[in-house]
């Protein structure tokens, strides 16, 4: 058997020539090239670390599929410096600033709404939370950005490289996993420390572990049509990247009941998506059906329209109850799957990488106990499954406002009794005019669900919370709806503008702290906390930059932001995880705060 250390272009040749079986050792191996896998390349090259990222498919995704990305998830990116690729390919600004609903593209607007931060009400909400600001990126060009970094830094990349099943080795000695390569139709075995399933909604990893699925009714399925037409004529007074389409007036196909036409580059690539009626058989039409139903969608026959691509997929509400077993972790699509409301898709499996790669880098340089990667799941499962809850709950509520423009009724006549109602002057007119603006409000929300993008609290053997810590704090107002900054232990930690003391530019707490880093905050009074970081940086080999902000500090809290999000005293002190989050915090300067960071340090990371 041929032994090869690593994967060169050598070595992909004599995969193709060998008679023999090769098997490839190398650290890590993730399955999937998406946006979980992809991420989890660049995070892991972060810390040094490479390994081998493989997938079944010739190249990157061909649909664009997930589009929003939100802050959160910009803010992992930005910890290694991609963030700045993704602006400027992806769109912002005004293509963002609404969602609407109308009879066709070009037609009868019934209603809009603002959408992505961009209500004026909650525009401050979104610069408070952040130093990013959200962005529509499909993932056609959000993949090759991730996997040009993760391949400059070290990792390497096999197409065309199906998954055929995995062994673990006994005694934790990892993973020795089967691969089929599509090109010379032979198989090879990885040897590695670890094995990422980051393979999707049909992940076959996930179905080898054995880890149970919480399935809920799923919604049934849609269909995604790529188009290429441009409406830039239209968009004038139309602005915004959801627009869905709703023809009460109409007969329409089984197939096609709503649309929403969502935009993947301004103004000449969209992507329509059909709902078909619950009773629908799912198959294939031809591409004349599909045309005629996308043409009467946009409601312009000057346009001239090309159908790029055609796909279905189902609308699940399934969820893994546990990420990992033994040496094989999951993540992405792989563990969590839903319909995209509240664009949370992409962006989850984005933080689920974040989440794990520091804790995969501290055990694998011997920083950790190895117990450590049980809090990855620990911490994951409980937003993941939060996540599916609430886009399926989404997509339910957008399904009450069909109801209120009539479209659940079975023929033309009765949907245009209905639709007609909203205009009446009479007291049902006036209920319905209510309903209509109930469940606006309801759909409002989610396109302004800050808080489920950055309310995660997590509570596992990775967060030290004190004795004179107190319960977890309950959110004053709708937790999915509205961003709480705290440093309570397991929370995000709070962005805030600092600067120097002559006026610099202004950077964030945020890029304080990740780096691949352990990172303290402390202030006037906090010089034994700093002293105390250097000391236990020392001692333990894991790195932890210290930081005093206050008053002729290392920096100016610039608009005294901090004094109200911090939580502790001037002198106190919050240690932050290399993934952002809180990790531990004391109220004060304490006489055995050296002995104290010792402590939390070596609970955070698993180490007796």
């Amino acid at each position: 058997m041929a032994q090869v250390d690593g994967l060169s272009d050598g070595t992909a040749n004599g995969v193709q020539n060998a008679d023999s079986d090769i098997e490839v050792f190398t650290d890590y191996l993730i399955v999937g090239t998406g946006p979980a896998g992809a991420s989890l390349a660049c995070f892991l090259t972060q810390h040094g670390l490479t390994g081998l990222i493989v997938s079944q498919d010739p190249g990157n995704a061909d649909t664009p599929r997930a589009h929003i990305t939100n802050m959160a998830a910009l803010d992992c990116l930005r910890d290694i410096g991609v963030d700045r690729d993704c602006y400027i390919i992806g769109t912002s600004g005004d293509s963002m600033v609404h969602t609407r609903w109308s009879n066709s593209f070009a037609g009868e607007e019934y209603a809009r709404i603002y959408s992505w931060g961009n209500d004026p009400k909650r525009k401050g909400d979104y610069a408070l939370a952040s130093p990013s600001e959200p962005l529509d990126l499909p993932q056609t060009l959000l993949e090759p950005i991730l996997i040009r970094y993760a391949t400059l830094n070290g990792f390497k990349c096999r197409w065309d490289t199906k998954f055929v099943s995995f062994v673990q080795e006994p005694n934790g000695k990892g993973v020795t996993t089967t691969l089929h390569d599509r090109v010379t139709g032979r198989d090879y075995r990885v040897r590695s420390k670890y094995l990422f399933g980051a393979d999707g909604a049909r992940s076959p990893i996930m179905q080898q572990t054995g880890i149970p699925m919480i399935k809920r009714p799923g919604q049934g399925y849609a269909i995604n049509i790529l188009i290429e037409a441009d409406l830039s004529h239209l968009m004038e007074n139309r602005m915004g990247n959801l627009h869905w389409l709703l023809t009460p007036d109409k007969e329409h196909p089984d197939f096609a009941w709503i649309g929403c036409i969502r935009m993947v580059k301004p103004w000449f690539e969209w992507l329509c998506i059909l709902f078909p009626t619950p009773e629908a058989e799912r198959k294939t039409r031809s591409p004349a059906e599909y045309m005629h139903r996308v043409r009467e969608f946009i409601g312009d026959d000057s346009v001239e329209v090309k159908i790029k691509g055609i796909s279905t997929w189902m609308i699940n509400e399934t969820a893994a109850e546990a990420y990992s077993k033994g040496d094989v972790f999951c993540l992405g699509d792989a563990v969590h799957r839903h319909p995209p409301n509240h664009g949370l898709g992409s962006n989850t499996c984005i933080q689920d990488a974040h989440n794990l790669a520091w804790k995969v880098a501290m055990v694998h340089k011997g920083l950790a106990g190895k117990e450590l990667l049980d809090s990855f799941s620990v911490e994951r499962q409980p937003v993941g499954l939060d996540v599916v809850t609430q886009a399926n709950a989404s997509l339910r509520n957008h399904k009450s406002i069909w109801e209120v423009l009539g479209n659940l009724e079975p023929t033309v006549a009765a949907r245009m009794e209905a639709f007609d109602i909203l205009q009446e002057d009479s007291e049902r007119g006036r209920k319905r005019r209510d309903e209509l603006q109930a469940c606006l409000k309801l759909i409002n929300r989610e396109e302004h669900g800050l808080g489920i993008e950055m309310n995660q609290r997590y509570t596992s053997t990775a967060v030290f919370k004190s004795a004179q810590e107190g319960p977890m704090p309950a959110f004053p107002t709708d937790p999915l709806e509205y961003y709480h900054a705290t440093t309570y232990p397991g929370a995000r930690l709070p962005h805030v503008w600092l600067s120097r003391t002559i006026p610099s530019k202004a950077v964030s707490t945020i890029d304080l702290a990740g780096k691949a880093r352990f990172s303290l905050f402390t202030g006037i009074g906090g010089q034994g906390w700093k002293d105390a970081a250097e000391k236990i940086s020392a001692e333990l080999g894991v790195p932890i930059a210290a930081y005093s902000i206050g008053f002729r500090q290392d920096y100016e809290d610039r608009y005294l932001d901090w004094a109200k999000v911090r939580d502790v005293e001037e002198s106190g002190c919050v240690l932050v995880r290399p993934d952002y989050f809180v990790a531990w915090r004391s109220q004060q300067w304490e006489h055995d705060g050296v002995e104290k960071l010792r402590t939390v340090m070596k609970s955070v990371l698993s180490r007796s």
